[in-house]
């Protein structure tokens, strides 16, 4: 019996973040990309969100390796969680190889992994697949797409690109070989959707660098720069600015720390010398003389920019002396946060510069006209766009049909979809778990949908703890019932109402003596619900209600 290919994306399709997809044939299995996502606004107390590997657990046996198109933390931030759950081999890049060690030494992880590093051109096999690493450009060095040789044909994923026909470094995208796969025949095309509703061509990041110079020209202020941490293109502009404006370079941030070491040990990172100075020194020469680099672009926290804004800040305190370059775009769903810390920063008297018509940032992926480029060099039989939110699948996927491919031959999938091709049809033909897995703390999976409802519901209404002491002999109530609320109302302003919930109280437990309910499960219903529909009746909320009996 003839085996169906199978791709299956567990991540990455109908939002942003956490990409991963695994390819199967027979008993191989390839997965490329392991990253993490953001949580939504009402994800309250989680840290970051991880796709559920349920069927990669079940099928480990069969795993063959992952693979790493860059080193973005939306395809590498899930790395040490998933190594917990199943030991397999890496093949990667040198840079975003090194990233992922520090991950994995940070979980204790490192030496329990074998992380294999590859060149651009470099084949290799795993299974009944032949993996090809192409060179693409994108906002961090050592970004690859992979042509993936199959028994049935070719699959080329293009991981995040776009085509630079003016790179900081590394050359442009691989054009050619492209094109030559595609003379030769190419199965499906997975391709990056991110920018599918952007007409045109995607800006080249040497205009940052234009940007950068006008803002440091004759400016007597101290800058501070925000960027993502391993855009190691955009850091290497500003240090570059910097030194030519004689001015010291600070980091504050451990990523961009890291990353800026990492990028400098492995050759992709010049920094001129005497450029670089230790944040703690930095502070005592003029303003106009200091640059420092923060992470924070995206409001996070934790992040430097934030403990600046919010005088959380050890070593750097901001005033009317700063001026603050944001040279990042935000990533759906933190709009708000970075709105907050912008505000904050204004509030300070800082001068915040963050409109994107200013040229401080360009995306690392395709627009429209790229996209189309790929699918015309690529000539794919069969079309699966990914990552992107779903109306960029839905517009990426109408591109592939404008270039040519057969409306049949494309598949707008969604995460949990197994998408079974053989050399006359795709189809999707059943779907396997793909949810949400959330991290809280050091608890991995803990927090599930019943922990987010309350945690909405105190956010939005608050608490009531109503404390029942009973008798410990003949189960009746020896004392009033003492009412305790959190986030519902002032209690000193309210006594009115804190007397009728007592009212209430005492009238549920006579009513559970009435009808002999004993159990205090019962008691605690009967409680609950009486206090929850009078609240709801008089006060319109729907606080969370917890009956707490005190046997005595």
């Amino acid at each position: 019996m003839v085996s169906k290919l199978k791709i299956i994306p567990l991540g990455g399709l109908g939002e942003i973040g956490k990409n991963m997809t695994a390819i199967e044939y027979g008993s191989d299995i390839i997965i490329i990309d392991c990253g993490m996502g953001f949580p939504d606004e009402d994800m309250y107390g989680i840290d970051i969100v991880l796709p559920d590997i349920t069927y990669l657990k079940n099928n480990a046996s069969r795993i063959r390796g992952l693979i790493l198109t860059h080193g973005h933390e939306d395809h590498i931030g899930a790395v040490p969680y998933v190594l917990r759950e199943l030991d397999i081999p890496i093949y990667t890049m040198p840079l975003t190889a090194a990233l992922v060690e520090l991950k994995l030494e940070e979980h204790d992880l490192l030496y329990n992994t074998q992380i294999f590093t590859k060149k651009v051109g470099s084949v290799f096999r795993l299974g009944c697949f032949t993996i090809e690493f192409i060179h693409v450009n994108h906002s961090i060095p050592d970004a690859v797409a992979l042509a993936i040789k199959t028994p049935l044909g070719t699959i080329i994923h293009t991981g995040d690109f776009k085509i630079d026909v003016t790179p900081i470094s590394g050359g442009m995208t691989d054009l050619a070989r492209l094109g030559q796969l595609g003379n030769e025949g190419v199965l499906a095309l997975l391709s990056d959707s991110t920018n599918t509703e952007k007409p045109g061509h995607s800006d080249s990041e040497r205009k940052v660098g234009e940007s950068f110079d006008k803002l440091f020209m004759g400016c007597d202020k101290r800058i501070i720069i925000t960027t993502f941490a391993s855009n190691v293109h955009r850091l290497q502009q500003i240090i570059n600015v910097a030194a030519k404006y004689k001015r010291k370079v600070g980091i504050t941030g451990r990523s961009m720390e890291n990353v800026i070491h990492v990028a400098m040990v492995l050759g992709y990172m010049d920094i001129p010398d005497n450029v670089l100075m230790d944040i703690e020194k930095i502070n005592k020469l003029p303003k106009n003389q200091v640059v420092i680099i923060s992470t924070g672009s995206q409001g996070e926290s934790m992040s430097a920019l934030y403990r600046m804004a919010f005088s959380e800040h050890k070593l750097i305190k901001v005033d009317a002396g700063d001026r603050i370059i944001i040279s990042a775009s935000a990533i759906p769903g933190n709009e708000n946060t970075i709105s907050r810390v912008i505000d904050e920063l204004f509030h300070k008297g800082a001068e915040v510069i963050y409109d994107k018509h200013t040229d401080l940032h360009v995306s690392g992926h395709a627009s429209q006209e790229e996209q189309k480029m790929m699918l015309g060099l690529v000539k794919p039989k069969y079309f699966i766009p990914v990552h992107g939110e779903h109306r960029m699948l839905v517009k990426h996927a109408e591109l592939g049909k404008l270039m040519g491919v057969q409306p049949k031959n494309v598949i707008v999938a969604e995460n949990g979809d197994v998408i079974e091709i053989t050399k006359k049809s795709i189809k999707c033909v059943e779907s396997v778990p793909s949810g949400a897995v959330l991290v809280d703390g050091s608890g991995v999976g803990e927090v599930g949908s019943v922990v987010l409802r309350d945690r909405h519901k105190l956010a939005e209404d608050g608490m009531i703890v109503v404390v029942l002491p009973y008798s410990s002999n003949d189960h009746t109530l020896i004392a009033n019932p003492e009412i305790v609320t959190r986030g519902f109302i002032y209690v000193k302003e309210a006594e009115e109402l804190m007397e009728e919930l007592k009212r209430v109280t005492l009238e549920s437990v006579d009513a559970c003596r009435a009808q002999r309910i004993n159990d205090w499960t019962g008691i605690k219903a009967k409680v609950k619900n009486n206090l929850s529909g009078y609240l709801y009746k008089t006060t319109g909320r729907n606080p969370m209600i917890l009956p707490v009996i005190c046997e005595i």
